[in-house]
């Protein structure tokens, strides 16, 4: 392989900025940021509610049923 082509890689922190949650990863860039991570993303933790998504299909049901009715 040629040596001069490849970027060099790292271990660097990446550091979630709601939760404070550090971990490291090997990446080419100096620092990483991360606005949500596993440890506190809704879907993740499993406080993500289902609530929403029944919403959004009870809305799309009532556009078709009026589509359907005309």
């Amino acid at each position: 392989m040629n040596k001069e082509i490849h970027p060099e890689t790292k271990t660097v922190e990446v550091i979630c900025t709601t939760c404070g949650n550090k971990f490291e990863v090997k990446t080419t860039a100096k620092e990483v940021k991360v606005d949500v991570c596993s440890n506190c993303h809704p879907f993740y933790t499993g406080k993500q509610t289902s609530g929403a998504k029944a919403g959004r299909i009870d809305k799309f049901n009532q556009r078709m049923n009026k589509k359907t009715q005309k």
